[in-house]
């Protein structure tokens, strides 16, 4: 019967070591659960933050096609005015040339109004005669 005993504690041991496996595999395995879960947190954070920014991207995407259309129209507007500062710089020109004229108008009455009262005011008072 001694043999009969000495198997009952090599049999609790066995259970005692099972249970104990048992517990650590178990341990074990919430771990690699609650690891899982906590990557499965992050990617899923990860996959939301994606889909944010994603939708800010577009967001800009549609705002830099507005602005590309906006300098188009700009340029095309620009076009239209070189036809018209060609025009005000030909004016300018006009504009320059008329005052050289003017200028030398101004010089020429000038004299002429100088002769003028020149003849008038010999008249009025001629010179003495010798």
């Amino acid at each position: 019967m001694d043999g009969a005993n000495n198997g009952e504690p090599q049999n609790q041991k066995r259970d005692e070591l099972t249970e104990s496996l048992n517990d650590l595999f178990s341990s074990i395995s919430t771990m690699i659960k609650s690891e899982l879960q906590g990557t499965n947190n992050q990617l899923e954070l990860l996959e939301k933050m994606n889909v944010r920014v994603a939708e800010e991207y577009k967001g800009y995407g549609d705002l830099t096609s507005g602005l590309r259309v906006f300098v188009e129209q700009l340029k095309c507007k620009s076009g239209s005015f070189n036809e018209y500062v060609e025009q005000i710089d030909a004016i300018e020109k006009q504009v320059t040339e008329f005052e050289v004229v003017v200028s030398m108008l101004d010089k020429y009455v000038c004299l002429l109004e100088s002769r003028v009262q020149s003849v008038y005011q010999t008249r009025l008072h001629p010179p003495p005669n010798n």
